[in-house]
């Protein structure tokens, strides 16, 4: 019996799925090719789908089942925030590979791979790239893998894009985790390909994972004088009327409180700069479909801290599977001299490490350089291209080093500019 004819309940997307094995160099060309190999090989074969549009929103079940067998979940790889991001950004051409197996007599989904097309950010080279993640808002380009099968998959969605006249051949990761298991057998599967990924840059991004109680772990990571004048803010603030630390986790609540986390973030400085989610209707729309969505799921709440019920700082959290993603945040900038974001991070953190469902937070920053490099863990992650096609492409091997080239000169700029405010900002 044919696995990828058998497959009854799960429907082929409108375009490009098909049947490689995981140990195959070559993309099987009929039905008998792939008896004739079944045969041979007693490794199961690896059914790989691109998935789009309603597709996306029709594999949640097999998705829960898929974060239970991974060592690295990503909820910016889940299909419904891929969905959104389709929705809301249908220039992108946002989609998914879906690599399925076949166990116990039904298909078992061991990898999401989603991916936009467009231009690597930030880039000047004129190459069309697949970018990981497929939206701007994404902080983590890491695949979901199932442990048992994380080479076979990745080899089979290589040969997926490989094999795709539609599709570009060079992907762009930003924020790849490069210490994890997913990215060692990501140079396994290349090297046995014939090509290596490339590093363009590198940063460590604060993480949070101890078996520390909350308490314990603040006053750990925290120097005495630092939390005496935490102490004093949370005093000044509480004399300003009703204070509270709110989480919200009803889906209808979560809706509402995203609507006052747009407006925030609006009226500060990301407003001004025309960074903010409100700034864009497609970033706005994507948002409140993302966050709604997972708040549905019960995979996305929002942290708070209130004064008389009006909130003067925010985190958006949202959740895959035992990981956590402190995703946005927010505060009111007329409120600056007494810390309203430290002072959520303080409870957050409590909470996070307090929660036994939680295993880590993924910070989602860039580096290390801001206020929640509180959290003293430590994930290396890194900006990488790499090319499909097997064997090594002069062409790939003449845009990456462009591409390294602009973002060497780029943080050159960027170091330049910053430096002297930091200095000022010490003083």
């Amino acid at each position: 019996m044919l696995f990828d004819i058998k497959l009854a309940d799960v429907p082929l997307s409108a375009r490009g799925s098909y049947n490689v094995s995981a140990r195959s160099a070559h993309v099987p060309r009929s039905a008998e090719l792939r008896d004739e190999r079944l045969a041979r090989d007693a490794s199961p074969d690896i059914f790989i789908e691109l998935a789009h549009g309603e597709r996306l929103s029709e594999i949640r079940q097999s998705w829960i089942e898929l974060l239970e067998r991974t060592d690295e979940p990503n909820v910016f790889m889940d299909p419904a925030l891929v969905r959104a991001a389709a929705d809301a950004y249908p220039e992108t051409g946002c989609a998914a590979l879906l690599a399925w197996r076949h166990r116990d007599e039904r298909p078992q989904l061991v990898g999401v791979w989603a991916f936009a097309v467009g231009f690597a950010r930030p880039s000047a080279v004129p190459v069309r790239v697949l970018t990981v993640p497929p939206f701007q808002h994404g902080y983590a380009a890491t695949p979901v893998l199932d442990r048992d099968c994380r080479d076979e998959a990745l080899d089979a969605m290589l040969e997926r894009i490989a094999a795709d006249p539609h599709l570009p051949k060079i992907v762009s990761f930003d924020a790849m985790a490069i210490d994890g298991p997913a990215m060692a057998a990501l140079t396994r599967v290349l090297r046995s390909r014939g090509s290596v990924p490339r590093i363009l840059d590198r940063a460590l991004r604060p993480r949070l994972e101890s078996e520390l109680a909350g308490k314990d772990y603040l006053d750990k990571a925290l120097s005495s004088s630092r939390r005496k004048k935490l102490r004093q803010h949370r005093r000044r603030l509480s004399e300003k009327g009703e204070f509270a630390s709110v989480v919200t986790t009803d889906p209808q609540a979560v809706r509402r409180a995203l609507e006052q986390f747009l407006q925030m973030e609006a009226s500060g400085w990301k407003g001004r700069q025309h960074t903010a989610l409100l700034c864009s209707d497609a970033d706005a729309s994507f948002a409140r479909a993302a966050v709604g969505t997972l708040a549905d799921q019960g995979r996305a709440c929002i942290h708070a801290l209130c004064i008389d019920d009006r909130p003067v700082s925010m985190q958006i959290v949202l959740r895959a599977g035992a990981a956590a993603f402190t995703w946005k945040i927010a505060y009111d900038e007329k409120l600056h001299d007494v810390s309203p974001g430290m002072l959520l991070l303080e409870d957050y953190t409590a909470a996070f490490l307090d929660d036994a469902g939680i295993a880590f937070v993924n910070s989602c920053t860039h580096d290390d350089s801001g206020f929640m490099s509180v959290w003293t863990e430590r994930e290396a992650i890194a900006n990488l291209w790499i090319d499909a096609r097997r064997g090594s492409s002069v062409a790939f091997e003449f845009f990456w080093r462009l591409q390294k080239t602009y973002c060497g000169l780029r943080a050159l700029i960027k170091s330049a500019y910053l430096t002297p405010r930091r200095l000022r900002a010490r003083k």
